[in-house]
């Protein structure tokens, strides 16, 4: 049975403030769960008021330790922010709080502006090293070589999961020559799904961590009691997006009744391009497209972007798609 994960942004609502969507997002978890998901992973996302993730380890921490079973990770680090070290340093610290319960994904993409890239004292090419701070990174949390001259303490010997996440082919061709599962971000990037699942589907080489293939792919979802409802719901995701377009990226708006009053026809055709992989409607749309959206695919596990502006209804939405796919 494919599995049911869930990505959580972290929205920061017009009207609330960033320590509420913080304490929403461990609650999410907790909800998540007991419905049966299987993970829930953090994005990492900088000068964005809208998204409180930043300080990802740490959202990864505080949602862990409001949970007890489901795996909580980071979908993902942008790893050319970030010294591999470093990264091991936190995650192989979680593994040892929470063992056996931490993923972690990793990206190439610097999931900012080139402002706060500048902030982060990375160089500007950073992502061009991307597969070799992968290879490094996987080093420090494996079991140190004799002799070896530094360690990642107190990380070496987790062996913490490692993902490779993507939006293009490139990804694909890395997961599958290192051997590692590989989840592909459909749910912002939908145009390159199918051949980067090929891809990486026909190169993959067994390694330590994985001995065939494992392919992830996410999705947008919004359940709800009816179509009509669903649809309305999905208007916060829409605007949200629509303002990518317009250099109005805020904090996270209540739904609206109409959407066409919202955007112009050209911000409209580019947000619908970008959340071509959707589904939003009742129960009974939302099992028809994640069977049609897994049947395309072939994926070992959907991860769900459920963009909802309220919290409680964001739960409901959740409680549907388990409902949907027949996770509980």
């Amino acid at each position: 049975m494919t599995s049911l994960s869930l990505l959580e942004l972290v929205r920061v609502r017009q009207g609330s403030d960033a320590a509420a969507a913080l304490n929403n997002a461990r609650d999410v978890a907790a909800h998540a769960e007991a419905l049966g998901y299987t993970r829930i992973w953090i994005a990492e996302h900088h000068n964005m008021a809208g998204i409180a993730s930043a300080a990802t380890s740490i959202v990864v921490a505080h949602i862990a330790s409001g949970t007890s079973t489901i795996r909580v990770g980071a979908g993902g680090i942008m790893l050319p922010n970030h010294s591999p070290y470093v990264i091991a340093e936190q995650f192989g610290t979680l593994e040892r709080l929470f063992p056996g319960r931490i993923d972690l994904g990793l990206g190439r993409a610097p999931g900012t502006d080139q402002i706060a890239a500048r902030a982060m004292r990375r160089a500007p090419n950073a992502s061009e090293f991307f597969p070799q701070d992968v290879l490094e990174l996987q080093a420090f949390l494996a079991e140190p070589a004799e002799g070896q001259a530094i360690v990642a303490v107190p990380a070496a010997g987790t062996n913490v999961p490692l993902w490779i996440l993507g939006s293009s082919t490139f990804g694909a061709i890395l997961a599958a020559e290192l051997g590692l599962p590989y989840a592909f971000a459909s749910h912002f990037a939908p145009d390159l799904l199918l051949p980067a699942l090929e891809t990486y589907r026909n190169r993959f080489k067994p390694s330590a961590q994985l001995g065939r293939p494992c392919a992830m792919a996410g999705i947008n979802v919004i359940a709800a009691d009816t179509d009509a409802e669903a649809k309305r719901l999905a208007t916060t995701q829409q605007m949200s997006v629509a303002d990518i377009f317009t250099g109005k990226r805020g904090l996270s708006k209540p739904p609206i009744d109409d959407i066409e009053t919202y955007w112009s026809f050209d911000q409209k055709a580019q947000a619908l391009r970008l959340l071509a992989r959707s589904v939003v409607g009742s129960v009974g749309t939302v099992r028809a497209g994640l069977q049609a959206f897994v049947d395309e695919t072939k994926v070992d596990e959907v991860m769900i972007v459920s963009d909802v502006f309220d919290h409680q209804t964001r739960l409901r939405s959740l409680e549907l798609i388990a409902e949907a796919m027949a996770v509980s």
